[in-house]
């Protein structure tokens, strides 16, 4: 056997050099992930928003909010307003746990753009001692998130939530009520806190059972992931 070519060692080297550099990309958007729950679960919200790209976008309980502007209303005019009455971290009495479970992640070729699929599940509420409504819920779902590379530096491009179960801590899962989150029917600016636009088609939360379409082909055979989901909403009328 021929020893190789310096031409052959570059060829290798370079390859070497951008498969390593894919997983310093994967390493890095992982942590920031992670990163947002851990702020999340502590409603740092500024924190939150400095996460995201410039021209980025959140989807939540059916609602599309567009750009930083969009992003701002729903962590900080909505979320801080709501949870922690302007606060921006805990306050006393409130739980509200975001772990960032099952990350796949997948670096584009130019190392420009990336695509996540990931789970969490929520433990939330408001303690008896507390100012303000007790309660206490469970919710879990899924994200297919896109990220971007902002001035060298990865950032959240889309925060794509699908939650798919709600219910109390008391009651549990499977008594929730249909469509006990209702999508939104009014919009920004009419809704000074709402999302620019509907995200299509509608979700459904638990019972419905949708798949969300995976970013990536089946790890073994490489077909693409198909989900037939024409059982999925059984017992839902429109």
């Amino acid at each position: 056997m021929s020893e190789p070519t310096i031409a052959e060692l570059a060829t290798r080297l370079e390859k070497v050099e951008h498969e390593l550099a894919i997983q310093q990309d994967i390493h890095q958007i992982r942590r920031i992930q992670y990163t947002y729950g851990y702020f999340i679960d502590k409603s740092q919200y500024n924190e939150v928003v400095d996460l995201f790209a410039e021209d980025s976008e959140v989807w939540f309980l059916g609602g599309i909010y567009k750009g930083k502007k969009g992003v701002r209303r729903l962590y900080i005019e909505r979320f801080q307003t709501q949870f922690t009455q302007g606060h921006n971290g805990p306050r006393y009495g409130w739980l509200l746990d975001h772990p960032q479970l099952q990350m796949v992640i997948d670096v584009a070729p130019d190392r420009k753009t990336a695509q996540v699929r990931g789970r969490s599940m929520m433990q939330a509420g408001l303690h008896e001692t507390a100012e303000g409504n007790q309660r206490a819920w469970w919710e879990g779902g899924l994200y297919e998130n896109e990220y971007v590379r902002e001035d060298g530096v990865w950032k959240i491009k889309a925060l794509r939530y699908y939650p798919f179960w709600h219910g109390t801590f008391a009651d549990g899962w499977a008594k929730t009520p249909i469509d006990f989150l209702p999508n939104p029917k009014t919009f920004f600016p009419e809704d000074p806190l709402g999302p620019d636009a509907p995200v299509e088609p509608a979700p459904r939360l638990w019972p419905a059972t949708d798949v969300v379409p995976f970013h990536y082909p089946h790890p073994v055979t490489g077909a693409p992931i198909i989900a037939d989901n024409s059982r999925a909403r059984e017992g839902f009328k429109d």
